[in-house]
């Protein structure tokens, strides 16, 4: 029966102003919720409506994430150093990125303001020596090295990531060439990078530092295109910031702690390469290989340099030959959002996770721990359901390349390994065939990856002019994998 007082959608005649307390009725006038008389229906449609908002984490929704920088392709080598570096990271496939931080002390809140991201020093420009203050408070007990490399293990992830240093300029770890850090600036005095990385080594996964390199807003050194993205409430003037003191100063001595103090880093993580000039990328990239010659950087050192590329919270549509990585949120924000709990479901990560290997990237999914060093729950249980699926379906994503066929198939994907094809089957056929086109050698056997039960029936033609076949498979009635089954074919 239709309600008297709600005739119409709400989320269609309403709106809600997040900046300013306002609500506007498409039925009446705009009524702020400071009122003392309101229309009683109004009244009850303003009710509805915050309501919604706050089931729709109307936060989150109404500040997006600020975008992603430009990324520059890497130059094309064949540079047989790389091709060794690289070796173990194309055979894992699968990371957690981890960003923490300050922001995460109250969810990318301040003083009760949403500031949207880990951004939001900037968004609110706050000024450094207030949040510096927020270190004051700093104190996560409840950071535990171990749980934090369990999880990501668990998940069948194969190494890890965490900010060494974002935008904010604020070192999370012990930086001896600046004082702003969580060792000497918080209460807790404690080093998680050096905890994260002895974490990683005993429990075999490699450990790797991101570094925001052209963004530090606690340097008076930094400027960015138009200051787009500069501290211009502390140091408004950008014509006097001189990118190549910051270098000198900063960023040349903190590479160099990073990489002389916490043992192997396999990867070195840049982040907005913005003014760098094409030498000093040349600079940084030699002094991480003589410092440590198996250490891999991507390609927002800038300028083409690094061994891989990056592919920011989105999927190629055809992946690249070239190696290159996804990193994206599993959630809505990079840094722990308070609220934030619209967590990708885990058959989205697994679907995700197979359609970049079936392109030939690897996946860096992210999560934020909040201000007390706990991952939130929400995510460790999505990961703790794909840490199943890869248990059983592992050998079909590790150390696999790209698929041999030249278009995806509308059923799934397709990776490969030492003469196996694996077919990622998402969508079960109804009428029990799966048909695999366009590969020119027949398989000797079919079967299910996990499933002991024998071999498939199938059917393979061979087209005497396109020297390509068809092979037809003869499927269980259902699949045994609702999310993805994964059926391999031997060659």
């Amino acid at each position: 029966m239709k309600s008297r007082l709600f005739p119409m959608n709400p989320k269609k005649h309403l709106t809600f102003n997040i900046q300013r307390p306002t609500f506007k009725c498409a039925q009446c006038r705009s009524l702020s919720v400071e009122r003392s008389a309101l229309k009683v229906e109004c009244f009850w449609r303003v009710l509805l409506l915050l309501a919604l908002a706050l089931s729709l984490n109307v936060h989150a929704q109404d500040l997006p994430l600020p975008a992603p920088p430009q990324d520059t392709p890497i130059k094309v080598t064949n540079d047989p150093a790389a091709a060794k570096r690289l070796a173990w990271w194309s055979e894992a496939r699968f990371g957690m990125f981890i960003h923490w931080g300050l922001y995460a002390q109250d969810g990318c809140f301040y003083k009760g303001t949403n500031g949207g991201s880990e951004h939001m020093m900037q968004r609110l420009k706050i000024p450094l020596a207030d949040y510096a203050k927020i270190a004051d408070d700093f104190n996560p007990t409840n950071f535990n090295a171990d749980e934090w490399v369990s999880i990501a293990k668990n998940a069948g992830m194969k190494y890890m990531v965490i900010t060494s240093k974002h935008h904010d300029g604020f070192a999370m770890y012990d930086s001896q060439s600046s004082d702003f850090n969580i060792v000497k600036r918080t209460p807790w005095h404690r080093d998680p990078v050096k905890e994260l990385a002895e974490a990683c080594r005993k429990q075999r996964l490699k450990f790797g530092v991101y570094y925001s390199l052209g963004r530090d807003w606690e340097d008076p050194d930094v400027p960015t295109r138009d200051g787009y993205r500069s501290n211009t409430w502390d140091y408004p003037d950008e014509s006097k910031k001189v990118f190549a003191k910051y270098f000198e100063r900063k960023v040349k001595p903190q590479i160099t702690e990073l990489l002389t103090h916490y043992g192997p880093i396999a990867v070195l993580w840049f982040d907005t390469p913005e003014k760098i000039s094409p030498d000093e990328s040349q600079e940084l990239v030699t002094l991480i290989h003589k410092l440590q010659p198996d250490c891999i950087i991507n390609s927002r050192v800038g300028h083409g340099y690094g061994d891989y590329g990056v592919s920011e919270q989105k999927i190629p549509g055809a992946g690249d030959t070239k190696p290159w990585e996804t990193c994206m949120t599993l959630n809505g924000h990079w840094g722990y959002f308070k609220g934030d709990e619209k967590w990708k479901p885990a058959p989205t990560v697994i679907h995700n996770l197979v359609d970049i290997i079936s392109k030939g990237g690897n996946y860096l999914l992210n999560v934020g721990p909040t201000g007390a060093g706990v991952i939130p729950q929400g995510g460790v249980k999505d990961l703790q359901q794909v840490g199943a699926w890869m248990k059983v379906n592992g050998e079909s994503i590790y150390g696999t390349s790209a698929s041999p066929l030249k278009e995806q198939p509308a059923w799934g994907r397709v990776t490969k390994k030492d003469g196996k094809i694996y077919l990622h089957v998402f969508y079960w056929p109804e009428d029990g065939r799966l048909v695999l086109n366009g590969y020119k050698i027949g398989p000797k056997s079919v079967s299910l990856l996990g499933n002991n039960k024998g071999q498939l029936a199938f059917v393979s033609d061979k087209d005497s002019l396109t020297d390509f076949s068809t092979v037809t498979i003869t499927l269980p009635a259902t699949a045994p994998d609702p999310i993805d089954t994964v059926v391999v074919l031997t060659l």
